[in-house]
């Protein structure tokens, strides 16, 4: 085993990881010894594939406010964001955009020359800042072309799979990676952590994510002994893509696409009349879901019924100025022109709302540990993301986590050499050495198509508790999993099946979360508790991990600025 020392360690290289690494590096004057931890190369982070926008307010004199972006926000959430969490966003979140456009990312412009916006999903104020329809490549790239000029103390471990977060007497002591380039064990420690590794959209077979989204470092971190925050509430995307779920940005109805059903007609009239097709997300998944039930939707393959993303009314020139990236990916994936013809489309899994409880500074319970973008919980979404609020809060977080670990580190020393790293290696050895039956593919086929199944737009009890059951079913089978390959050098054998046992734990914090919620909140729609309960559970989930499964208490929301009432658009 290979041991590498190193001052702050982020485990992560999407938008959260990058900008927290610069800020850090900033905070340092350079001089940080800081340690970019990535399953993949440095860029292909999924966070490349956010497509639509960046919420802030930057038109105060047009009529936009932070109260406002703040009571939208809060709104959407079905009013399980916590509201001292969202105030400080939308203060922030402006400065975020500010600091890009120094460091030099083309964002769209007005005729005059100021950034656009445009109007997303549940704003009452069109304050998406974008970058045509590859936003979150742009900001990427920007941060990382920044980022390089602070390389003397940036020591990047690209295609590091790591499998395990070791926490010894409440500190960070280190992780257990295989590099998969070289095929050898890694432990890396440090006197800081953050976790920015994403979401775990992967559990679901029909989903915007790329293959990696696996919910890694959510696994790991409830493992370690971090509680895992609103995990029930998982928000699905009113626009994916038939057959492949691949995201068509919300961007195409803030530019003024229509959804259409079977019979033409443009239904969101019926479900919210005032935002139509921008109304919050869980709304547009639910009322297109109830068109295609009601038979107005049109036949696709495998039982995805979809309906219709209609861009044609906006011209040829405006879609290959504002909407592009969506043209190029329908062309070569379904030979359709979005110029010409309608897009197929259905609600598809899209985000996780839940993760790593941490305070309002991204700080988790143990010492020093932060965490911050998709895989934490800082509760600024609540049941229900607004679109363009994660990017935003990617950056906002991202660069808070930095500043608040740089300066722990400024004062800190490592924790002593891990006792637990062995016994992590002597669990993949015992992998290696299993002779077990059961094929791990097939086993997370069989979690991916029940969770599509019971955890989907519209959720009842008894699919849920049907769900759970299935989901330790498969617990137990993975338990006699093996592995044909026995390297370690670039083993995707091995790294899908310690996938799978990570996914496998998300799903079942996720399931039980939701099935003990006897509402309907957000994200989380029971046919069998089809209103919202604020006398009982205007509260967060909070998981933890013990042998026998995830142990649930809760914990009070945030509502300092406004009271609860009855969510309409």
């Amino acid at each position: 085993m290979e041991v590498y020392n190193h001052d702050l360690v982020i485990l992560g290289t999407g938008l959260a990881g990058l900008r927290a690494a610069l800020e850090a590096a900033q905070q340092s004057k350079g001089e940080l010894d800081i340690a970019l931890v990535s399953k993949l190369q440095l860029m292909r982070a999924h966070s490349v594939a956010a497509e639509g926008g960046t919420a802030a307010v930057m038109r105060q004199d047009e009529g936009d406010s932070y109260e406002l972006h703040a009571w939208d926000t809060v709104k959407g959430s079905d009013f399980l964001a916590d509201q001292n969490v969202v105030d400080f966003f939308v203060h922030d979140s402006p400065r975020e955009i500010l600091h890009l456009d120094h460091w030099g990312i083309p964002w769209s412009r007005m005729e005059d020359g100021r950034i656009a916006q445009r109007p997303f999903g549940g704003h009452t104020f069109p304050r998406a800042v974008f970058a045509a329809d590859k936003t979150g490549f742009l900001e990427m790239q920007t941060l990382y072309d920044t980022l390089m000029k602070h390389t003397k103390n940036i020591n990047r471990y690209d295609e590091g799979f790591v499998t395990s977060i070791l926490i010894e007497n409440n500190r960070f002591a280190g992780l257990t990676m295989i590099d998969m380039i070289n095929g050898r064990q890694v432990l890396i420690r440090g006197k800081a952590l953050i976790i920015a590794a994403g979401g775990a959209g992967q559990i679901f077979g029909f989903t915007t994510y790329s293959e990696t989204v696996t919910g890694d470092g959510l696994a790991m971190s409830y493992r370690a002994g971090l509680a895992l925050k609103d995990m029930e509430f998982i928000q699905f995307h009113p626009t994916g893509l038939i057959p492949s779920g691949i995201l068509m940005t919300e961007a195409c109805r803030g530019e003024g696409g229509t959804l259409l059903n079977s019979n033409g007609e443009r239904f969101m009239g019926n479900y919210a009349p005032s935002k139509m097709e921008l109304a919050p997300r869980d709304m547009v998944s639910r009322s297109e879901m109830t068109e295609i039930e009601a038979g107005r939707g049109f036949p696709g393959p495998e039982g995805l019924d979809f309906i219709h993303l209609d861009l044609r009314h906006l011209g040829r020139d405006k879609i290959l100025e504002r909407l592009p990236l969506i043209r190029e990916v329908t062309i070569k994936h379904i030979g359709l022109d979005p110029i010409e013809k309608p897009i197929p489309i259905r609600p598809v899994a899209h985000y996780t709302m839940g993760g790593v409880h941490t305070d309002i500074k991204g700080h988790t319970a143990v010492e020093n540990v932060w965490a911050a973008g998709e895989v934490a919980c800082v509760s600024l979404h609540g049941a229900n993301r607004l679109g363009a609020n994660s990017t935003a809060e990617c950056l906002v977080w991202g660069r808070v986590v930095g500043e608040e670990a740089a300066r722990y580190c400024a004062n800190a020393s490592a924790a002593e050499m891990p006792k637990d790293a062995e016994q992590e290696w002597a669990k993949i050895d015992a992998l290696f050495q299993s002779k077990g039956g059961e094929d791990h593919y097939q086993i997370r086929k069989e979690l991916r198509k029940n969770l599509d199944a019971t955890m989907g737009v519209f959720r009842t009890g008894g699919q849920m508790q049907a769900g759970l059951n299935k989901i330790r079913e498969l617990k137990e089978r993975y338990k006699f999993i093996s592995l044909k390959d026995k390297s370690l050098r670039y083993n995707t054998d091995l790294e899908r099946a310690i996938e799978t046992g990570f996914m496998i734990d998300v799903a079942e914090v996720a399931t039980l979360g939701a099935l003990t919620r006897t509402e309907s909140r957000g994200g989380h729609a029971r046919r069998d508790y089809n209103l919202r309960d604020d006398e009982n559970w205007l509260k967060h989930t909070m998981a933890h991990f013990t042998s026998g499964g995830p142990r649930l208490d809760y914990s009070p929301v945030d509502i300092s600025m406004w009271k609860p009432v009855e969510r309409k658009y």
